[in-house]
């Protein structure tokens, strides 16, 4: 298992390369890349912010997860922080699995249960104003109301 909360950019050939085995049939890599828009503003880059210890802690539940309902090999997960320009990727998980419908399922479920629990927080930029657009405001750090 890898878990990495990092600020450099991601390699995704790494994780695959840590997660691929002769027994496992496929890996499945997913890759969450920043894009220039959303709600129909122009999106100039995002900052994303994390408490480290905690979002490690949280994905290698999910990743227990992930094992209890599938029969996965190794799985590597990584999220980037800081600022993020359009194109580059900030979320990578990849799993190694016996077949493909398993490590699409595994992957899918875990991608989900990321953004739905880890304490990440991303800040959307756009021309002209900026906001937290995910987490609880309170939550965000240096959160400022728009």
């Amino acid at each position: 298992m890898r878990i990495e909360i990092v600020t450099d950019p991601l390699q995704p050939q790494d994780l695959i390369d840590h997660v691929r085995r002769d027994e496992s049939g496929a890996v499945t890599l997913f890759l969450g890349v920043v894009r220039n828009n959303n709600q129909g503003r122009q999106v100039l880059y995002l900052e994303y912010d994390a408490y480290p210890e905690m979002a490690t802690k949280v994905m290698r539940q999910i990743v227990e997860e992930v094992r209890e309902r599938w029969p996965v090999g190794e799985i590597a997960v990584q999220h980037r922080i800081g600022r993020l320009e359009i194109g580059e990727p900030s979320l990578a998980v990849a799993i190694a699995t016996p077949h493909r419908r398993e490590g699409f399922e595994a992957c899918q479920y875990a991608v989900d249960r990321i953004k739905e629990i880890v304490p990440i927080w991303k800040k959307e930029v756009w021309e002209g104003g900026e906001e937290w657009i995910e987490g609880s405001l309170e939550a965000a750090p240096n959160a400022q109301p728009s």
